[in-house]
């Protein structure tokens, strides 16, 4: 059969619009994965892309430094949501402020690498691909994660992202997460009638083209748009989502959470948290719809009693200056702070002490914490996975899980 380049054209579309699902995948349409277990443990990842400003997020405000460095960005304690006499969090993170009292949250500060990079695009790839500075990786930690799990296993773990590109994170060697942004969207999209009559004109003629990838690609994506669209409608929430982008995503990572597809790490993005002017309001309204988003995730979980299952973390490629500049903003920064929402925490609250800033390399917060021995903590004790073998090498198990 031959293919006009419009028809390769709309093909490639869809093989886009499918974000080239890995062949694992064909694993759905034969319904392998075993329903989920009780107490099958779930990683959620959300990236404050940008590079969010720690200090206003978890606000030193015992710390005189911070309020000489910053005389028009510094959050005074009666702005803010006091944690103890050291520290508090920014005032549009009420939600937050309950889980840190419900024991719920542990806050890990001055989060970071050495010899830290001040590009968003490397900092961000060191972070996705947990390489060192010097080091460049064309696989992601998560990616790995996923090869590790699946060298003999008959239906692999998944990971999916709710973006519409698939970020370095995700990609592995041999196998990589999905990303898709709606699963309704993804289903009506596999369903018109040209791709379907299509498939099946291929299948019967069953030539042997170049093209046949894109062909094979697009069978699998109408077998598993199908599978991935049901399972979301599974679970019909009895709680109000906020309307934001990021509400909507995290209602759609808690319908499968709670159906029965067995995925392991769901990736979501916020931002952009890169305040070098105007940092108050960009940062409020941000904070808000994370606020909001992450409560209603939250009592969603806990009325479908899998609180205790999941575990949602944050982080952002790196942090600001500590002195704010002259446009009512902050500067790339280094080190920065994480937040860890759980019902299954085992250390709660701060984790660690709040920045020194009287201990600063050129201005900027010194790393206390190497990001990757977080990565590892969680690959070990949550996902049961080799560490060192994901990260190629060892690094230390913290105690918050």
């Amino acid at each position: 059969m031959l293919i006009k380049r419009r028809n390769f054209l709309k093909i490639s579309s869809l093989a886009t619009t499918a974000f080239m699902m890995p062949k694992f995948l064909k694993a759905f349409e034969s319904r392998q994965f075993d329903p989920v277990p009780a107490g099958n443990r779930v990683v959620v990842v959300i990236q404050l892309s940008g590079g969010n400003d720690g200090l206003n997020t978890v606000i030193p405000v015992g710390n005189d430094i911070y309020y000489r460095e910053r005389p028009g960005l510094g959050i005074n304690k009666s702005r803010s949501l006091q944690l103890n006499d050291a520290a508090a969090l920014h005032g549009a993170l009420p939600g937050f402020k309950d889980l840190y009292d419900d024991g719920s949250l542990g806050i890990l500060n001055s989060v970071g690498y050495p010899i830290p990079d001040r590009s968003h695009f490397r900092s961000m790839d060191i972070w996705q691909t947990a390489s060192n500075s010097n080091e460049y990786l064309q696989s992601g930690w998560l990616g790995r994660y996923l090869d590790e799990q699946c060298q003999n296993c008959s239906a692999p773990t998944q990971i999916l992202e709710i973006d519409d590109v698939l970020s370095l994170a995700l990609k592995g060697t041999n196998n990589k997460g999905l990303a898709f942004k709606d699963p309704g969207r993804l289903y009506n999209t596999s369903h018109q009638k040209y791709f379907r009559e299509l498939a099946e004109a291929h299948h019967a003629a069953q030539h042997e083209q170049p093209v046949d990838y894109l062909y094979k690609v697009m069978s699998e994506t109408l077998s598993s748009a199908d599978y991935i669209f049901e399972q979301s409608k599974k679970h019909v929430s009895s709680v109000t989502y906020p309307g934001t982008e990021i509400g909507k995503n995290l209602k759609t990572v808690a319908s499968l959470i709670l159906s029965d597809i067995n995925t392991k790490v769901y990736y979501l993005s916020l931002g952009s948290f890169d305040t070098h002017v105007a940092q108050q309001l960009q940062q409020q309204k941000l904070f808000t719809e994370l606020n909001d988003a992450v409560s209603a995730f939250v009592k969603d979980m806990k009325d479908n009693n899998r609180f205790q299952d999941v575990l949602l973390f944050t982080f952002s490629e790196f942090g600001r200056r500590v002195s704010q500049n002259a446009s009512g903003g902050t500067d790339h920064g280094t080190a920065n702070n994480m937040f860890f929402i759980s019902g299954g925490l085992k250390q709660k609250g701060l984790l660690n002490p709040m920045p020194d800033l009287n201990d600063l390399d050129e201005g900027d917060l010194k790393y206390k914490v190497d990001f990757k021995e977080v990565y590892a903590t969680v690959l070990n004790k949550w996902l049961g996975a080799d560490d060192k073998a994901v990260l190629n090498a060892n690094y230390n198990h913290l105690g918050f899980i």
